[in-house]
């Protein structure tokens, strides 16, 4: 009996859903810190903290859920896999590299907890878990921004838009997808200036166009 209930024990230990959480802090800087949570369903949570615009120093504190492609929910996995789930020692340990914000992984399912801080790690899986991490979180406050513009400064949203389109452009946002709806409303806003709803619309069809399937 005694035997049996370790198994099932076990075996509820390894059926737990997996997850990574990627943090970053970074002081002066904005967002000042956040985090991501994935779960391996592809659910995930973003929290931020930081100045929305440079016309005030009121500090705004954000949290929104999304879902993660299904490409790009996988690459994450196997990523942590790489980096053997965080288990060990990932920062470079090299004191002359700039400081480029306090970061944080964190793996765990049933048979693993781990946690690893860094500035800089020399274990490719890391750098393009960081890579991802960092793409993702720029999206993501692109479309805190965006929503607060829409709302309070639509004067604002021309250049915000101007800015995260060249980022589309050169590939420095990933998972676009996923503030499609705040695209949305722009577009179909016709309060909005004619050139900042075409410029809405060319972002979600590139995201389109560019997506992960799922």
């Amino acid at each position: 009996m005694m035997l049996l209930l370790t198994l099932g024990s076990i075996s509820v230990r390894a059926a737990e859903p997996a997850s990574v959480t990627f943090s970053l802090d970074f002081p002066q800087s904005d967002p000042e810190h956040y985090t991501i949570s994935v779960q391996s369903d592809g659910h995930a949570t973003y929290e931020s903290r930081g100045k929305l615009s440079r016309e005030t120093d009121e500090i705004d504190n954000y949290q929104t859920d999304f879902t993660f492609s299904d490409a790009t929910r996988s690459r994450i996995f196997e990523l942590a896999a790489q980096a053997h789930y965080f288990s060990g020692k990932i920062d470079s340990g090299n004191k002359k590299l700039a400081f480029t914000g306090a970061k944080k992984l964190v793996y765990k399912d049933g048979q693993h907890d781990a946690a690893a801080e860094y500035n800089f790690s020399s274990v490719p899986a890391v750098q393009q878990l960081t890579a991802l991490f960092q793409s993702v979180g720029a999206t993501l406050e692109f479309g805190h921004r965006l929503s607060y513009y829409h709302r309070y400064q639509k004067l604002a949203l021309d250049e915000e838009l101007k800015r995260m389109e060249a980022q589309t452009r050169t590939g420095d946002l990933a998972e676009v997808q996923t503030i499609k709806p705040i695209l949305q409303e722009i577009y179909d806003d016709s309060s909005v200036m004619n050139v900042v709803r075409a410029r809405a619309l060319r972002i979600m069809d590139k995201a389109n166009a560019s997506a992960p399937a799922h």
